[in-house]
């Protein structure tokens, strides 16, 4: 099966062409999700396909990257301070939400089978994982 950036469908690209185009005129402010749904006229579920596709269209297009901030909502950002921010808060929520499947469910599952060789493997893995984006989230520019 192709990857979900190679799997576009026209409607998703036509969603995110007036996602596109509402951010461009909101720049440089930006648009709360409710916002954005009423200025695109788009329902809740396009504008996230819309928003989706156009995460994945960026970079092929040479557009700035998108972003979303609790006080800005999604916007448009070329700021490289804000831009590490923002990478460095997504990275922390990946971070919180991969120890709480591996103390969740990982290590219920090696203590319920210790030499199962998918387990372990999986735990390697993880952990390694985890050990990256931990310092990453501890990153802090000199």
């Amino acid at each position: 099966m192709p990857r979900a950036s190679t799997r576009r469908s026209p409607a998703a690209q036509r969603h995110a062409d007036t996602v596109r185009f509402v951010l461009f005129e909101a720049r440089p402010a930006g648009l709360a999700f409710k916002q954005l749904v009423r200025s695109s006229e788009l329902s809740p579920h396009q504008a996230r396909a819309g928003l989706a596709c156009l995460r994945d269209t960026i970079t092929e297009q040479g557009w700035p990257p998108l972003i979303w901030t609790r006080p800005d909502g999604y916007k448009f950002c070329s700021d490289p301070t804000e831009l590490q921010a923002y990478e460095v808060a997504v990275i922390r929520a990946k971070l919180t939400e991969i120890r709480r499947f591996i103390t969740g469910t990982v290590a219920p599952h090696a203590a319920l089978q210790p030499k199962g060789r998918w387990v372990r493997h999986l735990n390697t893995q993880l952990n390694s994982v985890e050990s990256t984006l931990d310092v990453i989230a501890d990153y802090i520019d000199v």
